[in-house]
């Protein structure tokens, strides 16, 4: 005789998962047809490329835009980063910018009605020598000009902030001090890409994924095909056809000097791989983001207990986004000579993303020599900070045709004119 079964029992909770299991979701956003004519394209679907869009809809009501990417949203350095943001630099330029756009971090949850996950958990700069600790003071000066929370702090603050810290005076690096910067985090490098996506296509803008740009269509220009200075864009050669547009916007991080290329534009720009890794999740333990300029390595703890690691840039310019064995022994001896608590944590995986890299460490944006080709590009390993004002000021440039002020000290022309934005000194690692 067969045992009795027993009735099945169903939550409510579990019913409704059976009946939306059996249901398409519907999508975050439209697949629309390409057109053969936009006002504006712009070149590249990461944060940059799509927050120029959503400003210049939701700011300057320039909706017939087409964000072009050969891959998926948010497939390059977007989503590549280690997601951390912070407005300390060196220069007062360089400041003014980057809180705007910390700013604009601070608000985002609410303006695109999405949770980005925003953890403002105070950002550290450690300094291990004299010069650096020089430095870590210049820099705390020039935030304070700027209204910016940010100050030096010393050993023993530093071990309270984060007890995991080796701060004693006999290891091979002593922590002198840092710089603490209490408005920085980390956001959800994600969850902006598609905020951004959902928003910029609700106001009517096409997203265009698996769109390879393969030309940039000018005349005029005195190069070959009417390219170059004095040329004009016309449009853009993709692998699904051509699409006519007065104004090309460039914004393809490490690719952004083959785009440029196309219009007949030369960047001061060369491609860097930047690697980064992540460890196993382990209970909640360092409660700030930790930087080392002298030791080349970040970290941060994610909401899920993961740990996340990153470097200075390769050395040798190249496309290269392979892990490296050389990255990984060398990030490791790092973080142990700051923390040698971690010895036993398991690295789970390790990856790479292509950095753009100018002479002075500031970006390269506004129009170039061909008219109505613009570029936002040439941001190194910090472009993800910049991500919300970069495409608010880059609108109103397209929209008002004239230079905002935010972003007039990063035109093209200062690397002729000598006027540089040398960055260096709050960039050398990028976070």
């Amino acid at each position: 005789m067969g045992k009795h079964k027993s009735p099945a029992r169903y939550s409510a909770a579990g019913l409704a998962w059976r009946g939306l299991r059996n249901k398409s979701w519907p999508r975050v956003w439209r697949e629309p047809e390409l057109k053969s004519a936009y006002d504006v394209v712009v070149i590249g679907g990461g944060i940059h490329g799509l927050a120029t869009a959503y400003y210049l809809a939701s700011n300057h009501a320039i909706t017939n835009v087409a964000v072009v990417d050969k891959a998926y949203l948010g497939s390059g350095g977007s989503g590549r980063n280690t997601a951390i943001v912070r407005s300390n630099y060196l220069t007062p330029e360089g400041v003014a910018f980057y809180d705007r756009s910390l700013d604009l971090y601070n608000t985002m949850s609410t303006d695109l009605n999405i949770n980005v996950m925003f953890s403002e958990r105070g950002h550290m700069t450690l300094a291990h020598t004299d010069s650096a600790l020089r430095t870590m003071n210049w820099r705390a000066e020039v935030n304070k000009l700027q209204g910016i929370d940010s100050s030096v702090i010393a050993p023993d603050e530093i071990k309270k902030l984060s007890p995991s810290l080796d701060t004693s005076p006999n290891t091979r690096y002593p922590i002198l001090g840092a710089l603490y910067h209490p408005p920085g985090g980390t956001i959800r490098h994600d969850a902006v890409v598609w905020g951004y996506a959902r928003a910029a296509d609700a106001y009517g803008v096409d997203l265009h994924q698996k769109t390879e740009v393969l030309d940039i269509l000018c005349e005029g220009g005195a190069g070959p095909n009417g390219k170059g200075a004095g040329g004009k864009v016309t449009g853009v050669r993709t692998n699904r056809g051509d699409i006519h547009a007065p104004v090309v916007v460039n914004c393809t991080a490490g690719w952004a000097s083959t785009i440029a290329s196309m219009a007949g534009v030369r960047l001061p720009i060369t491609t860097h791989p930047l690697q980064a890794a992540v460890t196993e999740p382990v209970k909640t333990f360092l409660p700030t983001v930790i930087v080392s300029g002298s030791l080349h390595v970040y970290v941060s703890q994610t909401d899920r207990g993961e740990l996340v690691f990153g470097a200075s840039v390769d050395p040798v310019a190249n496309y290269d986004m392979k892990g490296t064995l050389e990255f990984t022994e060398e990030l490791a001896g790092h973080v142990l000579e700051l923390m040698p608590g971690l010895s036993k944590m398991r690295l789970m995986r390790q990856w790479a993303g292509l950095c753009d890299m100018t002479p002075d460490y500031s970006p390269v944006m506004g129009p170039t020599p061909v008219d109505g080709f613009l570029v936002d590009v040439g941001w190194g390993t910090y472009g993800f900070k910049a991500g919300p004002v970069s495409g608010e000021q880059m609108a109103a440039c397209i929209a008002h045709e004239s230079m905002p002020d935010l972003i007039a000290p990063f035109v093209l022309s200062r690397f002729t004119d000598g006027t540089l934005v040398g960055e260096k000194g709050a960039a050398a690692v990028g976070h």
